[in-house]
């Protein structure tokens, strides 16, 4: 494997709990009933591609603007690095292969996570939700990626947490490695190994 290609949200940065709670936030001031599973949708996907499922009739960018204005609620969890997220990015470019996030985040946001992580300088590209017409579970995000790199995808590795992200990176043909934190790992069979945090796995990978 050449290339190691990651997720965000609930890979390197555990950010999904709170993330969930601004979007409960906006399901209540809109009056829209909801349960975990409705909750679930946004994990992975484009907030863009997933709210006009479920305010058909509003104007995206505004639902998004009102989450925003929540970020300063008391009482959100916290967000703290997946265990091991900092020290695997390392070791892979130790190695020479390079490394790429993609995101179905906005790039200020992800740059901003990948501070807190302690790898922002150590990313080679980043490829975000403003760079691709179709979001996660489309392959395109991982393609651009790859391509950024000049690394074939079936020489990429994808790790990820989210089963829109999971089906991304197998359509587009790369080894996927399931990361366990916001979802039970048998949800994640879909993937060519499922662990359930970063620490502790080598790269290259030995386990595939």
């Amino acid at each position: 494997m050449e290339a190691a290609l990651f997720d965000l949200d609930g890979t390197l940065i555990n950010t999904e709990p709170r993330s969930l709670a601004l979007w409960r936030m906006l399901l209540e001031n809109h009056d829209i009933p909801h349960d975990e599973d409705l909750l679930r949708r946004f994990m992975g996907r484009r907030s863009s591609d997933v709210l006009p499922e479920l305010f058909p009739d509003a104007d995206s960018e505004a639902l998004i603007a009102e989450v925003r204005s929540y970020y300063d609620r008391p009482g959100l969890p916290d967000i703290l690095p997946v265990p091991g997220a900092a020290d695997l990015v390392r070791r892979v470019v130790e190695t020479g292969s390079p490394v790429a996030l993609v995101t179905s985040a906005h790039r200020s946001w992800a740059l901003d996570r990948l501070e807190e992580v302690g790898v922002a300088h150590l990313v080679q590209t980043i490829v975000t939700a403003e760079d691709v017409a179709v979001g996660k579970p489309d392959p395109a995000g991982f393609l651009t990626a790859a391509d950024r790199l000049g690394v074939e995808p079936v020489r990429c590795v994808a790790f990820e947490d989210s089963l829109a992200g999971i089906a991304a990176a197998r359509a587009a043909g790369m080894t996927c490695v399931g990361v366990a934190t916001t979802h039970h790992p048998d949800e994640l069979s879909h993937a060519d190994l499922v662990i359930a945090d970063l620490s502790g796995i080598d790269w290259p990978l030995t386990e595939i």
